[in-house]
This record gives C-alpha cells, structure tokens and sequence, in this order.
C-alpha cells in the first residue's frame, strides 16, 4: 500500500467524491477516514479555522485600539491582518486535512486566496459601516459577518479552490 499523499490511491466514497459533497471534485482527505461525510469534515475544520480567525480578529483588534485608538479607519487595517493571518493556517488545515491534493501548491493557495477575496471585499463593505456609521462593536460585527465567510468558503473551496480533474485525482 501506498503512503495516502501520492496521487492516485485516494479511496472513493460511495457513489464517488463529487457526490459526496454534492456536486464537488476536490478528493478526500485523511481527515476522511474518521469522519466519513466530507461536509462533516469541512465543518470541523472550518470551526477550528473560524476560532483561529477570530483570534487573530480579536489580536488585531486589541492591538490596533492601542495603537489608534480613536481611528474609526483602523477596522479596515484589522480585518486586512486577520485576513492575512487566518487564511494561511486555513490553507494548510483544509489542503492536509479535508482535500487530500498534492502538487500544485501555488496555484491550489492562488485559488484558495480567490475564494476567500470575496468574502475579504464583503467584510471591508460590511463591516466597517457596521462599526463606524452604526457604532456597532468591531468584534461583534465581525463575530455575526463570519457566517457569510463559512458559507462562501465551503462552496469555494470544495468546487474551485482544490478542484482536481478526474484524471488528476
């Protein structure tokens, strides 16, 4: 038997992968063999994902009120590092654990930053107008804006972001 990460021997789920998530091609995951339902899997990772964001969230936030403290425009400044922050360990989470793929590094981290671009542009126009016009507390505004982020993220990237070919898989 062959190590789990060569391309090529990943085990088919029931009615093959696309199935499995509904339309998808990305190929399973290690995380797959305990949890047997990709979305399942995704859902997991993606909590812990979230919660590490939202660290990073909180962290910029704290820090920028010490440096800035009476700047309304820090919120853009905060949302652009913890986007940067999160979407890296996101990556590496959801690249190792959920869609088992290899190769193509640069373009799979190219494709996972598209998806997530939209939801960075969605933030920067919703959030900041929540915080700054409506006075709303930048850590909730973002802690209720971080479902629209879940549901983006798992269309994107179970169909774009780690999207392989059959031939490919």
């Amino acid at each position: 038997m062959t190590a789990p990460d060569q391309a090529g021997d990943a085990p088919e789920l029931p009615g093959g992968a696309e199935q499995a998530i509904g339309g998808g091609s990305a190929p399973d995951g290690p995380l797959l063999r305990l949890i047997k339902d990709r979305r399942v899997a995704f859902l997991l990772v993606g909590a812990i994902n979230t919660g590490v964001g939202f660290v990073w969230f909180i962290l910029f936030s704290l820090l920028a009120a010490a440096v800035w403290p009476d700047a309304p425009w820090r919120i853009f400044v905060i949302i652009t590092c913890a986007h940067l922050a999160s979407t890296i360990s996101a990556f590496v989470l959801y690249r190792r654990l959920v869609f088992r793929v290899t190769g193509h590094l640069w373009l799979d981290f190219w494709r996972f930053q598209l998806v997530y671009l939209t939801s960075f542009l969605l933030n920067q126009l919703v959030v900041p107008p929540l915080t700054i016009l409506l006075g709303m507390n930048e850590i909730v505004a973002q802690f209720l804006f971080t479902f629209v982020i879940a549901v983006i993220s798992y269309v994107g990237h179970s169909r774009f972001s780690f999207h392989r070919r059959k031939e490919e898989r």
